[in-house]
């Protein structure tokens, strides 16, 4: 009878859900809590006939009583509450994201706005100015060409080195914006998510508030440095890699597969000539792009791509090629750099060839003049060692007049090609000699940024920005230096305020509560990664798995590698412990992070969800076979009530009926 009446409710109600056009989810909605109880109670009754759940009606219909009560006194307390419950949370989703953003903002513009320069600033900064006063723009210390044309072009619209900062505090508040939409875009790789939207929207709303409320960020955007726009050119970067990956291969929109692939291509090759660190990461972020060429058909999206990516290369890396060939200091930047990183592995490889009379092209007299004055150059340089991995300073050795690089130059009387062919020739050499000890090398400098405390989070309490600006006015307090920022008149502005601010700035503090946050996440780096590792091998490697999650899971892994890449290519060329190759990746180590959270909590949720079904699907065989006694004998199994409620009834439910031949169907929530 209770089934009757059951179902007699549902026909009563349905006409009126069609008439207004609702769906069946929209009026489980509107159900009330009586009906939900008592459809819990008929579908038990139909389903499990051989079951005795008279004790269970008698717990459900006194639940439903209080239930009724209490709803009635929230009404009586808080009228209101129905008007409330029913405002969109996007409305407290969307104030919350335009908060946030006016307190970024705030937080920015209310510091001073003249950029921080430092030793490396004038060669960013010297072809621009150089520009402004009628000379020839082009390389100066072997920096790329495209932030010193950022910089020409802002001090030449603006006249003014505010506009500077200015222009990559906007730029730092639209990478937090295009976190945003990354992390709405990549919601669509999961197909019937588990973590519900609004937990969901929270997450990446909170990973935006951790980026844009934390100082590191705003001390880049107020450098006069390549960092101070890399943030949003590896959002952008990560951003139309996700489009690509979602329209190629889960929409298999073939249009907006070749725009977003061609934008990777540019945004990659940009990020890395304006950030050279990135290049390894650049590389991985166009792993999905390389895979659409192994596909079968799609001859014209493959055709778009390439062309647009060989326009991109064209557009890109001609000019730096042709603005670099007056540049001796760009020619050589790089061997030199990995001669005084790998400094004590060559003295030692060369050490050896000596003492074995290897054959090598260069004659024994001068080796061992070259050794001699390298082995003294490390010595020296120990005493002012800021690299405890290394052993020495690098910088010690490459930069000043006196260096090793400097007595090579001479030593091969500034001939530019034979300098650069016997640097060549020592890496090399080291890397078929002693490659174990190179990697080792390798594998120290990765553990720095591989530690159980992840240093991409800077947690200091406080900036004094005084102390910056000091060092600002001695980096560029230089007579070549100052004869060119004399005949700018912008430039002798910013020189005057600098001085003002040397003595007036403000210390910036990092409020308690970002640096919690940022505590934990560098405390929980290292454990979410591993876990989303094995997760994420699971998943790829089960079919079922694969189907909900695979997509989700390849992201993950692909950012994990983006992030592992650009700590790799410091790893090899440079030092780790240069913290600012380090903190410069913040943006991706966040999204990532997160990005695995959310990864590990679907799997999480899933794998509970599959556990409860197993569960239900599958109820004892003691329960059965005591609710058929009971039932067989016509009492009441009082016994097996309370079992039988806590398995099936732990909320509102449906109970889909049993199909002939196949098991009940599973309890469906309300």
């Amino acid at each position: 009878m209770g089934t009757v009446h059951g179902a007699a409710a549902i026909a009563q109600v349905a006409p009126s859900c069609q008439a207004t056009g609702s769906s069946r989810s929209e009026w489980e909605e509107r159900r009330s809590p009586s009906e939900d109880f008592r459809g819990d109670r008929d579908a038990l009754s139909c389903c499990y006939p051989q079951l005795s759940i008279q004790g269970l009606t008698g717990t459900l219909e006194t639940t439903e009583r209080a239930a009724r009560d209490k709803s009635f006194n929230q009404m009586l307390t808080n009228p209101c509450r129905h008007i409330i419950e029913r405002l969109p949370w996007q409305f407290y989703y969307w104030s919350g994201v335009v908060i946030l953003f006016a307190w970024a903002a705030w937080q920015r513009f209310a510091l001073p706005l003249d950029p921080i320069a430092d030793p490396d600033t004038w060669g960013y900064l010297s072809p621009a100015l150089r520009k402004l006063i009628g000379a020839e723009f082009g390389h100066t210390h072997g920096r790329n060409f495209i932030y010193p044309g950022f910089l020409f072009l802002l001090l030449r619209a603006f006249g003014d080195f505010r506009a500077i900062t200015i222009t990559q505090h906007f730029l730092g508040l639209f990478a937090g914006a295009i976190l945003l939409l990354s992390w709405r875009r990549a919601r669509f790789f999961v197909p019937n998510p588990r973590v519900g939207y609004a937990g969901h929207a929270g997450l990446g709303l909170l990973a935006a508030a951790i980026f844009l409320l934390a100082s590191e960020p705003m001390r880049f955007e107020m450098q006069l440095r390549p960092e101070g726009i890399s943030a949003f050119l590896i959002s952008v970067n990560m951003y139309v890699v996700i489009q690509f990956t979602a329209c190629c291969f889960i929409e298999r929109r073939r249009v907006a597969t070749a725009v977003y692939g061609i934008t990777a291509v540019f945004t990659s090759i940009l990020l890395a000539s304006v950030k050279p660190s990135f290049a390894l990461a650049a590389m991985v972020a166009l792993l999905p792009i390389g895979i659409i060429f192994f596909r079968q058909g799609w001859f014209r999206q493959k055709i778009l791509l390439a062309g647009g990516a060989a326009a991109s290369a064209a557009l890109l890396l001609l000019p730096e090629r042709f603005l670099s060939r007056n540049d001796e200091v760009s020619q050589t930047f790089l061997p030199s750099n990995l001669f005084a990183i790998h400094a004590n592995l060559i003295r030692d490889q060369m050490g050896d060839d000596l003492r074995h009379s290897a054959t090598i092209p260069y004659p024994r007299q001068w080796i061992a003049r070259v050794h001699g004055a390298l082995s003294a150059e490390i010595e020296k340089s120990i005493v002012a060692n800021h690299y405890r991995t290394l052993g020495f300073d690098p910088d010690y050795l490459m930069y000043g007049k006196y260096s090793i690089a400097a007595q090579l130059r001479r030593e091969f009387g500034g001939n530019v090609s034979t300098l650069r062919t016997f640097y060549w020739f020592y890496y090399d050499r080291i890397w078929r000699q002693r490659p174990l000890l190179i990697l080792k090398k390798i594998t120290r400098q990765l553990a720095i940024f591989y530690r159980p405390v992840c240093p991409a989070y800077n947690r200091r309490k406080s900036w004094p920005l005084t102390d910056v600006y000091k060092r600002s006015i001695f980096s560029l307090d230089s007579e070549p230096y100052r004869k060119i920022l004399a005949a700018c008149p912008p430039a002798t502005d910013f020189m005057r305020r600098t001085e003002i601010l040397s003595r007036s700035a403000p210390t910036v503090q990092q409020p308690r509560p970002i640096r919690f946050l940022l505590d934990l996440l560098a405390i929980t780096y290292l454990p979410l990664l591993l876990s989303a590792l094995a997760l994420g091998l699971i998943v790829l490697l089960q079919a079922d798995w694969r189907k909900r999650l695979g997509w989700l899971a390849a992201l993950v892994l692909l950012g994990y590698l983006y992030n592992a890449g650009a700590c790799f290519e410091v790893a090899v060329i440079q030092s780790l412990e240069t913290r600012r190759y380090i903190t410069v990746q913040m943006f991706l180590t966040l999204l990532v992070q997160f990005l695995a959270l959310w990864f590990v909590l679907e799997f999480a949720v899933e794998m509970r969800g599959r556990q409860k079904h197993r569960f239900l699907m599958t109820p004892d065989t003691k329960d059965i076979t005591d609710g058929a006694r009971g039932s067989g004998s016509g009492g009441h199994n009082s016994g097996n009530d309370h079992t039988i409620s806590a398995r099936f009834c732990s909320g509102a439910a449906i109970v889909e009926p049993p199909v002939m031949g196949k098991e009940p169907g599973a309890i469906r929530r309300a």
